[in-house]
């Protein structure tokens, strides 16, 4: 009796969204905004980032909290926790209660490479968490300043090998994927490049286009306006198929390097013990909320890619996947941080 007791009081307290495709009647409708309700009014739920303000990761996240309320009912509210590669944010998801107030818009590198990048960072990916669903791809774009004599990856290899050494490429640091991606591009070219880290793309970026570093492999949405003003030029894109809103770059894979990827996804995650129908309905709702022509245009407005997973289980084992890819990149690259 103490048992049913205590898990009525859990179910009062936790936001449940009711699962909803497409075509969900209006009874359905109605039931999603009243499972919203608290005993003090709607829920307040934190969606967790670990990226600043304003950067990709952000924005899909400020998209997700104010397109999920039309479809459950809820509040949301983006807190941001940056440091780490977003290894801090997803301790906090770890730390966090398990009854659907907090949940995480968790980026590929916290998932899959920072664990095994770092002597230690205080979660564990594939026991830590419950996954929702992927919401989007961030695709990278390899860029340098227009001075630079070279407008293709060929002529980009050529150049590198005539030079070797007088080439500098920014990151967005140390073990993230504009850094590790860029290791393997160099690696299957076999070309000698200096790697600059740097804390976020914006910094490096900056010095790309004034000219004090040769290039840059960050995502779309970071350097579209730098393209589009004429102050970078890019090369190629990591993406197997070309972007929409860059249709004459030409994919890195397409110029010689079959197999070459720099993409990295955005997932929602919950802390592992969240009840499963709350798992599943939460999925159900992003789906319905995030699965609109709007919202398509929004994010590929902005240089990101709509993906989503067939169901939870998809992206459970999508996460293991990914984690043993990445290890195994990780390991080829040499990186250890502290």
């Amino acid at each position: 009796m103490e048992t049913d007791k205590k898990h009525l009081g859990i179910r009062r307290r936790t936001l449940v969204f009711a699962a909803g495709g497409m075509g969900a009647a209006a009874g359905t409708q109605a039931q999603l905004a009243q499972l919203a309700q608290g005993p003090q009014g709607p829920h307040v739920v934190k969606i967790i980032v670990g990226f600043p303000a304003a950067q990709a990761t952000d924005v899909v996240a400020r998209l997700l909290a104010d397109k999920l309320p039309a479809v459950t009912g809820g509040n949301y509210i983006v807190d941001n926790r940056p440091g780490r590669g977003g290894s801090l944010a997803m301790g906090a998801l770890a730390r966090s209660p398990a009854d659907g107030s907090v949940m995480m818009l968790a980026h590929m590198s916290a998932v899959a490479t920072n664990p095994h990048m770092y002597k230690s960072v205080p979660y564990d990916p594939l026991k830590d968490f419950e996954a929702v669903g992927l919401l989007a791809d961030l695709p990278f774009v390899l860029v340098c300043h227009p001075s630079m004599p070279f407008n293709t990856i060929e002529q980009l290899v050529r150049y590198a090998k005539e030079n070797p050494g007088k080439l500098t490429n920014a990151s967005s640091g140390n073990g993230t994927v504009s850094h590790l991606a860029m290791e393997d591009f160099k690696a299957r070219a076999g070309i000698d490049i200096l790697h600059v880290p740097y804390k976020g793309s914006g910094p490096g970026l900056a010095d790309v286009v004034a000219g004090q570093v040769s290039l840059a492999l960050e995502t779309a949405a970071a350097v579209q306006p730098f393209i589009q003003s004429g102050r970078l030029k890019a090369l190629g894109t990591g993406t197997t198929k070309r972007l929409s809103t860059m249709p004459n770059v030409v994919p890195i894979a397409e110029q010689g390097f079959e197999g070459f990827s720099a993409v990295t996804w955005l997932m929602l995650l919950y802390p592992a013990g969240t009840d499963k129908h709350l798992v599943s309905n939460t999925f159900a709702a992003m789906n319905k909320a995030l699965q609109t022509p709007e919202v398509d245009a929004r994010m590929r407005q902005i240089g990101v890619i709509p993906r989503f997973s067939a169901s939870t289980a998809e992206a459970a084992a999508f996460i293991g996947s990914e984690y043993a890819h990445w290890g195994e990149v990780v390991r080829r690259s040499g990186v250890r941080l502290d």
